[in-house]
Order: C-alpha cells, then sequence, then structure tokens
C-alpha cells in the first residue's frame, strides 16, 4: 500500500472512531435524559419521611426599617433561642443545636422560622448603611440541618468583599461602595434526590416570596442601592421567576440547571444577566431540556453559559458544583466584583 492508501486509510479509520465516539456521547446523553424523566414520573420523594419538628411561630414584627433593625434582630435571636428548646424536649439533638447557634447574640436575623424545615435570612454587614446589598439563594437539600453549608458562602463572599476593598485603598479612605450580604433561605428547597428538583413546583411556589424579599430589602436599604442576586444551582430557577423586579440591577447564575427561560431577555428583567459554570461541575452533564410529561414539566430548557441564552459569561475556573464561592476562587472573585459594579474587571469565560 503507498504512503496516500494508507493516509486514506487512517483518516478512514480515525473518522469511524469519531463516528462511534459521537454514537456512544449522544447515547449517554440520550440515556441520562431517560433516566431523568423515569425519576419524574416514578421516582417516589426523598424528603418527607422526618416527623414535623415543633417551633414556635415566628416573632411578630411590623415593617422593618433601618432604625428597628437591632429590634428585629433581636426577635428573631429570641425565637430561635425557644425553637432550640422545643426541638431539645422533642428529641431533635441536631436540630436544637442549629437553633441554638442561630440565636447567638452575634447572629442578626432578618427573619427566623424554625417549623419544618426552617427559613431564615441573616445579614452580614452594616444593612442599615450599604449601597451594595448581594443576595444569596440557595439550591437544592439546604434546611436549617444543613444551613451552615450556605451561611458559609455567605461569609466568604463577604470576606472577598472586604478583601478586594482593602486591596484598593477602600476601606483606609472610606470612599469606597458600603457593602452587605444577605443569606436568603426563604423556601423549602427540593431534596438532591427527587422528583421536585427536576420540576419548577417549588422555584414557583419560592418567587413570590423572594419578590417580596427584594422589595422590603429596598425599600429599608433606600432607593440608591444597588441589589444583586447571585444564585447557585436550583435557587437560579427560583430567581430567573422573581428577577423582573426593578430593585434587581445584577443577576448572577451560578451551577444552573436551567432557568425556564430560553434567552436571557425571557427572564423579562432590566438586571444585568450572568452565567458561569466551573469545568468540573456536574450540572453540565446534565441535558439542558423542557418537556412537559402528563402535565408536569421536567427540566428548565436553555444552558444559561451557552451563547443561545445571551448572559453575560463570566470564568469559574476548575472548581465543581459546590465551588463557586470558595476562598480565593476566580468564581468567588468575580460575584464580588459583580456584586461591587466592577464589570469591567470581571473576567469572561
Amino acid at each position: 500500500m503507498g504512503l496516500e492508501e494508507r493516509v486514506r486509510e487512517e483518516r478512514g479509520r480515525a473518522g469511524r472512531r469519531g463516528v462511534h465516539r459521537g454514537r456512544r456521547v449522544r447515547g449517554w446523553r440520550r440515556g441520562l435524559l431517560a433516566a431523568v424523566i423515569v425519576a419524574a414520573v416514578v421516582v417516589p420523594l426523598s424528603a418527607a419521611a422526618r416527623p414535623e419538628i415543633p417551633a414556635p411561630a415566628p416573632a411578630s414584627l411590623g415593617r422593618v426599617t433601618a432604625a428597628t433593625l437591632d429590634e428585629t434582630y433581636a426577635a428573631n435571636r429570641a425565637n430561635a433561642a425557644e425553637a432550640s428548646r422545643m426541638a431539645d424536649a422533642h428529641g431533635d439533638r441536631e436540630r436544637a443545636a442549629a437553633d441554638r447557634a442561630m440565636a447567638d447574640p452575634a447572629r442578626r436575623f432578618l427573619t427566623f422560622d424554625g417549623r419544618g424545615s426552617g427559613r431564615a435570612a441573616e445579614v452580614f454587614g452594616d444593612l442599615a448603611h450599604a449601597d451594595r446589598v448581594a443576595v444569596l439563594v440557595p439550591g437544592s437539600d439546604t434546611s436549617l440541618d444543613t444551613y451552615d453549608r450556605f451561611r458559609a458562602t455567605a461569609v466568604h463572599l463577604r470576606d472577598e468583599l472586604n478583601r478586594q476593598a482593602r486591596a484598593s485603598g477602600d476601606i483606609d479612605t472610606g470612599s469606597g461602595p458600603r457593602t452587605a450580604v444577605v443569606a436568603w433561605l426563604g423556601y423549602e428547597t427540593p431534596g438532591t434526590v427527587s422528583t421536585t428538583v427536576l420540576t419548577p413546583d417549588r422555584a414557583e411556589q419560592a418567587a413570590p416570596h423572594l419578590r417580596e424579599f427584594v422589595r422590603q430589602l429596598h425599600a429599608l436599604t433606600g432607593g440608591d442601592t444597588r441589589l444583586s442576586l447571585l444564585c447557585h444551582s436550583y435557587g437560579t430557577v427560583v430567581c430567573a421567576r422573581a428577577a423582573g423586579d426593578p430593585a434587581v440591577t445584577d443577576l448572577a447564575l451560578v451551577g444552573s440547571p436551567g432557568t425556564g427561560a430560553d434567552t436571557a431577555a425571557g427572564l423579562h428583567t432590566r438586571a444585568r444577566v450572568w452565567a458561569a459554570r466551573g469545568s468540573d461541575d456536574w450540572v453540565g452533564e446534565v441535558p439542558h431540556v423542557e418537556a412537559d410529561l402528563f402535565g408536569t414539566t421536567v427540566g428548565f430548557g436553555t444552558d444559561p453559559v451557552s451563547p443561545a441564552f445571551g448572559a453575560h459569561v463570566f470564568a469559574a475556573g476548575d472548581g465543581g458544583h459546590s465551588d463557586y464561592f470558595a476562598p480565593g476562587s476566580v468564581s468567588l472573585t468575580n460575584l464580588a466584583r459583580i456584586v461591587l459594579g466592577e464589570t469591567s474587571e470581571v473576567t469572561r469565560a
């Protein structure tokens, strides 16, 4: 066989290998999609087995203002302390410990509800005087029992905001923006292994509460405050349905399975829409589809980091699904820049 014939033969083999690989990948994706659909229709819910945990009703508070913040924080700490006592009497030591930690005098909660999976909105920074506020919205498997993991993301963001301010000299001169971070656990998140995580139902229930929270926060901080929603995983589905409020200036979607909208314009928001995904995030392998099955919508459609969606895609490094707020990470650096309004400094993917 001559040289030209050997080259043609090798090209043919390479082409056949590529076809086989393509078929394997498409087959794998079809298999994953089938599993998603089966799970949505057949797999039972994972959460419902735990008995209801007793706790007092939320503290009765009037309209929260900058002048009444300290009273609000104190009332919610007292409520958390009572919730801890009730959970302990019920024999749930895990929840009792979580509630007791939230009753610490150093903690500041705008809202707290210890009933069921729990609700909370914790403040980091001087909210009354902030002109940059970031609201973090979590994804699946977040409750009062797992709250410390979510809280850590808020602490890391607050630390990064301070680090960038120190680096620019803003803290020393007092000339930079004043920032605050709010960790908003304001809805019953779905379980990661459950039917609810595959549908928008929980997001549709949560969105009115997030919209109302944003409105109250904007009124509390004043009309000139820049308010960013930083949303993770299933939380991006929630934020997509609440971002239309004009108070929201930036919307960041990280580790998103999709939003239910075909494009960023379909979110009907005036906010600048950002999106990122780490190279090791398993969400990238989830089929970005949306289908109606037996009256239930399954999946969330267009990938927010795809060109077709039209978001401002920023770099997130090589992190996994839980690494977007890891200290020192590319994604955390960029998220802080978005909150600070330093959009020209955000590194693009």
